[in-house]
């Protein structure tokens, strides 16, 4: 097996085609098919699937590259540090779903290590790009939901890329809006009593799923609905149009303002908020205390 090999095999992977990933490498499709097919019986498993859809990854294909990408990551770091002569600094990546508190536990990550040593990135995205990046480990983990609705296929997509889902805590069904709003003086809100106001909803894109989206109750018929796709965005929709999202209930005053509060909704909806990760791969030292921030979330749950 050579780094060659592996960095073949990912960008097949990536590209879903052999004809794209040669084009990719400079190499022929033929040479490029052999030394896959070398690297598969050497290591004596399948790695992808071929067909005249094209190429899909297998499930110990998944568990492979998750490996595969972590040594190349790290040859990128041994290179950079004792062949370039370049200082590197290690790198920790997550990504979420549209969640102001996933976004404050990094951000108290940041303020405990600094810049010094690390680089850091967060990325705040569609549903599926959270899974897409986890999966290619472009990040270390993503944050998103699961619910009785979305379960099964959530999981079904997640156990096919070679992911796990981890539980952190449940939470209720919210209305998310801001404090002008004329229900927010309300102590409980119904569906019928938002029937006139518009529904914010985050933008999925060509994977846009009812499974996928990222609040629940996706599939109720809501009157008016408004697509976007930032957070500030909503926050503006909310005050300008006395526009509403649904939520966890987690309110970051800190990151969003004092101007918004979350009410409960009258239904028996809830919500089960995890990280998933590349299953064959133990969490990094960060990893794991970037999870204990989430959890400190968990009081707040409702």
């Amino acid at each position: 097996m050579t780094l060659q090999q592996l960095k073949y095999v990912l960008m097949v992977a990536d590209k879903r085609s052999m004809n794209q990933a040669a084009a990719a490498l400079f190499i022929s499709q033929p040479s490029l098919s052999a030394a896959v097919r070398d690297l598969e019986k050497e290591i004596g498993l399948t790695i992808f699937m071929r067909s005249n859809k094209g190429i899909t990854v297998t499930a110990a294909g998944n568990e492979f590259l998750g490996y595969a990408r972590q040594l190349m990551a790290q040859y990128a770091l041994i290179d950079a540090r004792y062949l370039s002569g370049a200082p590197v600094r290690k790198r920790f990546s997550v990504s979420m779903q549209h969640y102001s508190f996933a976004v404050q536990a990094f951000m108290r990550l940041v303020e405990r290590f600094g810049m010094d040593e690390y680089e850091f990135a967060v990325h705040e995205t569609k549903t599926y790009e959270v899974i897409e990046h986890v999966r290619r480990f472009d990040s270390e983990l993503g944050v998103l939901y699961r619910n009785a609705f979305n379960e099964q296929v959530l999981m079904k997509m997640l156990r096919e890329k070679g992911l796990s889902f981890t539980p952190l805590f449940d939470c209720h069904a919210y209305v998310y809006l801001w404090k002008g709003h004329p229900l927010a003086g309300r102590d409980l809100l119904t569906l019928d009593d938002l029937a006139e106001y518009p529904c914010l909803s985050f933008e999925q894109g060509e994977n846009n799923a009812f499974y996928l989206a990222e609040e629940i109750l996706s599939t109720y018929h809501y009157k008016r609905v408004i697509k976007a796709d930032d957070r500030a965005t909503c926050l503006n929709m909310m005050r300008g149009l006395n526009a509403f999202t649904l939520c966890s209930g987690i309110i970051c005053a800190e990151l969003n303002g004092g101007d918004y509060t979350a009410l409960p909704l009258d239904s028996n909806e809830t919500m089960t908020i995890g990280y998933i990760k590349q299953k064959a791969m133990p969490l990094s030292p960060l990893g794991e205390l970037y999870v204990e921030e989430l959890k400190a979330f968990k009081d707040q749950a409702r």
